[in-house]
């Protein structure tokens, strides 16, 4: 296996996970902002990670606008948030749609993780983007379920990154 880990970070937490994943898989790390599609061509297997930032995964164009060239290597991104991974609808519609065209998600596989959000580290819009979100959401009359569990993650203050979370992504990149 031939494989590069790529990874767009902001507060951290997903610049940890491509390590984590990079040492596992013995292979290179390397921050997207240092990164061309042409770099991409010596790998077989091409790991992206970036935060999620209102379903927008950060830097993913560097995956989708060449995605053509990309489309026969085995490509997985990965995302970093604090919305649970389980969250299957969420990630399952408004991530991977708002992320990748419809051709796109057969040829890669996804994984989210649990990132870190430490209030006192944010930047001043991003405080501001949370404190406007539970605004919002907790003026609703009757919330669902997601926008509970929104209103419930804008006051969470904490590290959730896990290593042992990457174990499914890594067995994937080094299955045949």
């Amino acid at each position: 296996m031939n494989a590069i880990v790529i990874y767009k970070s902001k507060y951290g937490s997903t610049k940890a996970y491509a390590e984590w994943i990079a040492e596992e898989l013995s292979c290179p790390v390397v921050d997207a902002k240092k990164v061309k599609a042409t770099d991409l061509d010596a790998y077989d297997t091409i790991i992206y990670g970036g935060g999620l930032y209102a379903e927008m995964i950060a830097g993913i164009s560097l995956i989708t606008k060449n995605f053509e060239c990309l489309k026969d290597k085995k490509i997985i991104v990965f995302s970093t948030g604090l919305t649970p991974p389980d969250c299957h609808e969420y990630y399952d519609t408004l991530v991977l749609e708002k992320n990748f065209k419809p051709h796109m998600l057969p040829a890669i596989k996804t994984y989210h993780f649990l990132g870190k959000m430490i209030l006192s580290e944010l930047s001043l819009p991003h405080r501001a983007a949370i404190k406007a979100l539970k605004k919002i959401m907790a003026a609703k009359e009757n919330p669902n379920e997601m926008e509970k569990m929104l209103i419930e993650l804008c006051d969470a203050d904490g590290d959730f990154t896990d290593r042992t979370a990457i174990s499914e992504l890594v067995a994937y990149a080094k299955a045949e």
